[in-house]
Parts: C-alpha cells; sequence; structure tokens
C-alpha cells in the first residue's frame, strides 16, 4: 500500500503525469534517441535530422533533459542518452522497448483512456471500441498491438521459462497467445516442447512471422479464432493463460478455468500469467492502473488478486496451486495442477 498523500504538489504530480508521458512519446515517434546515438548531438543536427524546428525541438530537448531521458554531454552543450535511454530506448538496441511504448501505450491505451468516463458509468455507446474482439478485427491495430505486445512479452517469457520447468511437457496450449512469445520462448528451452496458439485470426497472421523467424513451423502451431468460443484441442500437457483474465469479463473467468480444466491430460498443470492486485486490494500501483486501461474497453471488466482467483481455481477441481510473483509490481503468476487421478 502507497503511503497517503499529504501535499498538494503530490496531487499535482499525478494530474500534470501525462505531459511526461506525451514527450516520451513524441520522441520516439521522431527517433530522436536513435538520432543522437547515430552522432547528432546538439540542436541544429537534431533539427535536421528529425524535420522539427529548432525552437519548437528545444522545447520537448528541455522536458527530456528535465525528465532525465537526456543528459547534457560535461562542458558542452551537446546531448547524450542517458544510461536507460540508451539501453531501451535506442532501436536497434538489444533490450529496446520503445515501439510497445510507442504502439501499445501512445496510439492505443492513451486514447482509449478518453473513454475511462464512459466505461466507469456503463455507456456502451461511448465505450473506445464496440468490442475487444472488433478493434482487433482491424488488420492494422492488430498489427500494431501485436507488435507492441510482443516485445513486451519477450522477457516476461524468459522470466517464466526460467521459473516454470516445463521439461516433462510434451504439448502447450498458450490461450490467448498473441504472437507467441510465451511458446517461442518455452519451445526454444524445450527441445521436445510443441504449442498450439489460439488467437484472433489477424493476431495469428503477426504470429506466423515471429514462429518461421525462430524456425518454430513445425513445432507451434497457431489456431485462428476467439478462445471464448474456439474449440480447445484436449490432452495438453500445460495451459497458458497470459495477460488473458484481465482482458475479458467476469463471467468468462470461471468458463475459462473450465474449459482449461477439460483442455488439460490428467497431471497437466494450469499457468495463469496477469495483472494482480495484492491481497488487501491496495495496490501495487501499477497493476491497478492496468486494470483500469481494460473499463474504457467493456463495462464487465473486472480487477483480482491471487487471493480472489486461487479460489475460483480450486472450485475447478485442480490442486497444488501456488503464486508468486513474476513482474514486481505488476503481475503474478499462479500454477496449479489437474490431479494425475480424477
Amino acid at each position: 500500500m502507497s503511503e497517503a498523500l499529504t501535499d498538494v504538489r503530490q496531487i499535482s504530480g499525478i494530474a500534470y503525469g501525462f505531459m511526461a508521458s506525451k514527450a516520451l512519446f513524441a520522441a520516439l515517434n521522431l527517433e530522436l534517441f536513435g538520432h543522437i546515438d547515430n552522432g547528432a548531438c546538439d540542436t541544429k543536427a537534431l533539427a535536421a535530422a528529425t524535420g522539427v524546428a529548432p525552437n519548437r525541438l528545444e522545447t520537448l530537448l528541455a522536458s527530456l533533459l528535465s525528465l532525465g531521458l537526456l543528459v547534457r554531454e560535461s562542458g558542452a552543450g551537446d546531448y547524450a542518452n542517458a544510461p536507460a535511454t540508451a539501453t531501451y530506448l535506442v532501436p536497434g538496441a538489444k533490450a529496446y522497448f520503445g515501439d510497445y511504448y510507442r504502439f501499445q501505450i501512445d496510439r492505443q491505451i492513451y486514447p482509449d483512456l478518453m473513454h475511462l468516463d464512459a466505461g466507469l458509468k456503463g455507456d456502451e455507446d461511448n465505450l473506445a471500441h464496440d468490442s475487444f474482439s472488433g478493434w482487433l478485427d482491424d488488420p492494422q491495430l492488430a498489427a500494431d498491438f501485436s507488435r507492441a505486445q510482443h516485445a513486451g512479452s519477450l522477457g516476461p517469457a524468459m522470466m517464466m521459462a526460467d521459473r516454470i520447468d516445463l521439461s516433462a511437457s510434451r504439448r502447450l496450449l498458450d490461450v490467448a497467445g498473441g504472437t507467441g512469445a510465451y511458446s517461442i520462448t518455452f519451445c526454444r528451452r524445450h527441445a521436445d516442447l510443441t504449442a498450439t496458439i489460439i488467437d484472433f485470426p489477424n493476431v495469428v497472421e503477426v504470429a506466423k512471422g515471429y514462429v518461421a523467424e525462430a524456425n518454430l513451423e513445425e513445432r507451434i502451431t497457431l489456431q485462428p479464432g476467439d478462445a471464448l468460443s474456439e474449440p480447445w484441442p484436449g490432452g495438453q500437457d500445460a495451459v497458458l493463460m497470459s495477460y488473458f483474465l484481465s482482458a475479458v469479463g467476469g463471467a468468462d473467468i470461471e468458463d475459462l478455468l473450465g474449459r482449461a480444466w477439460k483442455a488439460l491430460a490428467p497431471g497437466g498443470q494450469l499457468i495463469v500469467h496477469d495483472f494482480m492486485l495484492d491481497d488487501d486490494r491496495a495496490g501495487p500501483a501499477a497493476a491497478a492502473g492496468w486494470f483500469l486501461v481494460y473499463l474504457p474497453l467493456r463495462t464487465d471488466a473486472v480487477s483480482f488478486s491471487a487471493a480472489e482467483l486461487k479460489p475460483l481455481i480450486a472450485g475447478h477441481g485442480f490442486a497444488e496451486i501456488q503464486d508468486a510473483v513474476m513482474i514486481p509490481e505488476i503481475t503474478k503468476v499462479i500454477t496449479a495442477r489437474k490431479p494425475a487421478v480424477e
């Protein structure tokens, strides 16, 4: 739980927070950090590289300096990327994360939150989209969302593969598996593992490229369709649902857990990775914020903690239910086992 606020300046920090995020997004859209990395280090050179007039560019540069995203070279007027900026925000860097911020946060989630009031009021006519699946019916939106999600999922996928042992598994069902970040990572880790990904058709089209790039076409099957209605293959050794339960309506959660039970072979493992509140529902702030993101999309969205999900999972017959932090302050993972003898 965060400490109670005591000063109006703390409230202002929340109210004005969008200014910092838009400065970051603007810089990413201009590929500013990449230009600096390539040697355009003063205002004149950056203006030429970005096509932004110096008077306007200097205003953005001042904001980026104030946020610590840029620094000034010692004893000179040149700009340099801060260490974290150089690591995560320069295109081509090994840990580049900029496209996730550009495409998913700036172009999708940020404008969607303009409809938060409608979502809170249950105003179906003024939600950000007619439906989540309808939104992903747009091939370009689906492609942008999927590529951004892929960038954001690779790190957690590697963390999960380190913590969850699938060495004895042969068949993994990755429900709403997006571009396959988790399936690809697990298959690379375990040579005998095959995977099936279920997701919307336009998302699956993007996934094909990532699966082919990983040379895993023979081990990863792509099944286009809505995971809420599409039949799931049975006899699975593991069923993974990552960032899925938070994206559906409250009533759908029970249905998905039931589907997972039916899809698993006896002894199979359920893996639920998602945003999760603390058990007292007083934080963490990042997880709470992510749950808020779904309210402009659907009026039946719910938030939950691991303590609230585990009894639902147990109610379907699962045993050996455990939870652990995956991404600190943001996500947890719950694992459970379908008993070997039903």
